[in-house]
């Protein structure tokens, strides 16, 4: 049983199905299967994937006003901050604008500590040195919650959604494009991978986390990869290369000193394999000017590229 907090309401959710509590002066009828009139934010604690229930994550959300059936569905993923609320919280003016749904799930230190269980998505042991020895299998990558919860939500409210959209920022933005290459087949439309401190580029003479070798992305089609909705978004004022938090070591500085770089490093990197592929290349990239590292105007700056 899993308690959703939301303003003035506590609902709780049992077996995937929402109920209001008996005891509340402002809950709906106890007999009421998910109120698709359910509006504003909250969140709920999400452990229903069997894989990794014992690593339960806080799920933030907002529900615009006028929400309906056919609403669509954006993942927002935080930075190293673990702030998911207040990523959120950032959104909540564009969800109502352009009438999405954020859901901004939280992996906590508690539960995913370090960039190998979020950044890197728990594919390794360590992520920085792979090894088929230390390859965890698929069930328990962390980027392998995102589709069950997608189908928990969305049939919890009673949602016609078929796709979904992602926002990452920094770690999340890592995580994000990441996501776009260890889970090709997930049911994802439009990505916006933002201000990443380093990227996983599709290089097959590097070893990942860097490059593709060493890893299952040796065997990814480009032709399947470059497929993708994938925005690679980038301040033209996130030029420090002494930024907080930002890797520097031979393979990261490959890419660059600074973020701005590396972001152009991996587009362009990646744009000159599919030319020498001959496969269609679907990515693009967005430099904004006047955005440094601040992930509230970035975010924002990423809901105006899937929904403009």
């Amino acid at each position: 049983m899993k308690v959703i907090y939301l303003k003035n309401i506590v609902l709780v959710l049992c077996s995937s199905i929402l109920f209001s509590c008996s005891d509340s002066s402002n809950s709906v009828p106890d007999d009421t299967i998910l109120n698709p009139e359910l509006k504003g934010s909250g969140y709920f604690d999400y452990s229903d994937y069997a894989p990794l229930a014992k690593q339960p994550i806080k799920v933030y959300f907002h529900i615009p006003a006028n929400s309906n059936s056919n609403t669509p569905i954006v993942f927002l993923f935080h930075g190293d901050d673990r702030n998911a609320s207040e990523y959120r919280d950032a959104l909540i003016a564009k969800s109502e604008q352009y009438n999405f749904i954020i859901l901004a799930p939280e992996f906590s230190e508690q539960y995913y500590p370090t960039g190998d269980k979020y950044n890197l998505g728990n594919v390794f042991v360590d992520g920085d040195n792979p090894s088929p020895a230390t390859l965890n299998p698929e069930n328990v990558w962390t980027f392998s919650i995102i589709e069950p919860l997608f189908d928990y939500f969305k049939n919890s409210m009673l949602l016609n959604a078929n796709w979904y959209h992602i926002i990452g920022h920094s770690a999340g933005g890592q995580f994000a494009h990441r996501f776009v290459m260890f889970k090709p087949n997930a049911r994802f439309n439009t990505v916006v991978a933002s201000a990443s401190g380093w990227y996983t580029v599709p290089d097959l003479k590097v070893d990942f986390p860097y490059g593709f070798i060493k890893s299952p992305l040796a065997n990814l089609p480009f032709s399947t990869l470059f497929s993708k909705k994938l925005y690679v978004q980038i301040g033209l004022l996130d030029n420090d290369p002494n930024s907080p938090g930002l890797r520097h070591n031979a393979q990261a500085d490959a890419q660059g000193l600074n973020r701005l770089t590396r972001a152009n490093y991996f587009f362009d990197f990646s744009k000159n394999q599919a030319l020498q592929n001959t496969v269609n290349f679907q990515w693009q990239i967005s430099k904004v000017a006047g955005l440094d590292h601040n992930y509230i105007p970035a975010v924002n700056y990423a809901a105006d590229l899937i929904f403009k």
